[in-house]
């Protein structure tokens, strides 16, 4: 960075060495991310309960592995994110939306982000070891795909990036499947998990990052093409990226439908209903963009910011809901069907 670059950034207090790592880290971003692998241990346990599910899970289980994957997790995750800023130090001074991490802002070298962020990510990955093999390797899996694919690889050379990088960001309900699993699950081949409940799960983050991603770069239009990061809409203008994000939705809704068409997947049928009206009112806010909107005072574009924000919401709300219907008692919605 540049003295002229330097100059452009405000200058902050320096806020002591523990919120600078915790700054590092991300922990705001990572909290959904610890929702979703919660959900997925709630889910299997709960289903263990019900006998769908063949293997004695105790509330003490539970909690436990809940305990070790949100730690887990969390500095794996935030490993991740620190790695990151030490490879994007060169253009984090020059985007709003980053110019007050703490490596812009000289609170933290870009050295010091590489091994912090490398140390936890190990560790963190290596916790699951207690527990599975499995939930391990989708740790450590998360982590490489995230820094040398996303970061390293696809952010700066094509407009897919964020699409195929959402690989990483979709991998926590995995983990945390594993991690409840255990042992019962050590034979056959990492993408062996016992259920497709995990996989669904999955597979709704990967189609929910799109469009939730494109929301924050649209209302930031022009913050990604002063750095060269060629997002969807700095390469196919915004009008692409909104029909690009359209079909996402459609197919957001669709996989909520999967208990109708796939009886075998272990969701129960009632989920169907709720993701369905929860993807509609998600896909609401994709769908009242406006990609010729003028800024507000914030430099923000007003609908797409409100697409972004509703779609945090959602995407918890999505896997909260499946947690309080597989909860009601089996009396009350009927067998929740086989795995």
């Amino acid at each position: 960075m540049t003295e002229s670059q330097a100059a452009e950034l405000p200058v902050l207090e320096h806020p002591g060495l523990l919120k600078v790592m915790i700054r590092l880290m991300k922990l705001r971003v990572i909290v959904l991310l610890q929702i979703t692998a919660i959900c997925a241990i709630l889910v299997h346990d709960t289903l263990a309960r019900y006998d769908v599910i063949l293997l004695d899970r105790s509330w003490t289980d539970t909690l436990g592995t809940i305990a070790l994957t949100v730690v887990g997790g969390t500095l794996s995750a935030g490993g991740s994110n620190a790695i990151n800023m030490w490879y994007d130090a060169d253009i984090d001074p020059h985007m709003r939306r980053t110019m007050n991490r703490p490596v812009p802002q000289g609170h933290a070298t870009p050295r010091f982000a590489l091994i912090f962020g490398t140390a936890i990510a190990l560790i963190g990955s290596s916790l699951f070891l207690l527990v599975s093999v499995k939930a391990a390797f989708w740790s450590l899996f998360s982590v490489l795909f995230y820094v040398f694919v996303y970061s390293i690889w696809l952010k700066r050379r094509t407009p897919q990036n964020i699409v195929i990088g959402g690989i990483a960001g979709a991998t926590p309900p995995l983990i945390g499947w594993a991690a409840a699993a255990g042992d019962s699950i050590a034979g056959g081949s990492m993408l062996d998990l016992g259920s497709p409940i995990p996989w669904v799960f999955f597979l709704l983050i990967f189609l929910w990052t799109p469009p939730h991603f494109w929301a924050l770069a649209l209302y930031r239009s022009g913050e990604y093409g002063k750095v060269n990061i060629p997002m969807m809409n700095e390469v196919k203008g915004p009008e692409y990226t909104l029909k690009q994000a359209k079909i996402y939705c459609v197919l957001l809704f669709l996989l909520g439908s999967a208990p109708c068409f796939w009886p075998d997947s272990g969701l129960p049928l009632l989920w169907a209903f709720f993701s369905g009206g929860l993807t509609l009112w998600y896909a609401a806010s994709v769908w009242a963009i406006d990609p010729h909107e003028p800024f507000d005072e914030n430099g923000r574009m007003p609908k797409a910011a409100k697409s972004f924000f509703r779609s945090l919401y959602y995407l918890g709300w999505m896997f909260l809901s499946l947690v309080l219907i597989i909860f009601i008692p089996s009396s009350v919605l009927g067998p929740l069907g086989p795995l």
